[in-house]
């Protein structure tokens, strides 16, 4: 089994067509770069393999899971880091990371267990 395995993905905005039929596979402990022009479908393919944007055909399997099916088994083998940040400057450093770990189904350890910060 390889660790990533992508099928004729394929994804549409509206009419616009931002990734077409795109095949490849990456094997397990293998170093692969994702290399394309601009507007070639790099930033929304990888976009599909996160669960972050819907499939809307093909297939595509992470560690042997399918986003479009077992997301939430995807989310637990994958660490992405994106090249924007995705923080809310309003937040504070522990509320981005309470919102980010809820998002992703996460729950606080304790009941009733409150943010760290200074009266």
């Amino acid at each position: 089994m390889d660790a990533i395995v992508v099928e004729n993905l394929t994804k549409y905005y509206g009419d616009l067509l931002a990734a077409n039929g795109i095949s490849f596979s990456v094997k397990w402990g293998k170093l692969s770069g994702f290399l394309g022009a601009n507007g070639a479908g790099k930033t929304t393919t990888v976009r599909m393999l996160c669960g972050l944007t819907r499939i809307s055909s093909g297939e595509a399997y992470v560690a042997g899971y399918s986003p479009i099916r077992e997301l939430k088994l995807v989310k637990k083998v994958i660490g992405l880091v994106p090249d924007t940040s995705n923080l809310y400057p309003e937040l504070t450093c522990w509320d981005n990371l309470i919102f980010t770990g809820e998002m992703y189904g996460l729950r606080r350890g304790g009941a009733g267990q409150e943010s760290p910060r200074t009266p």
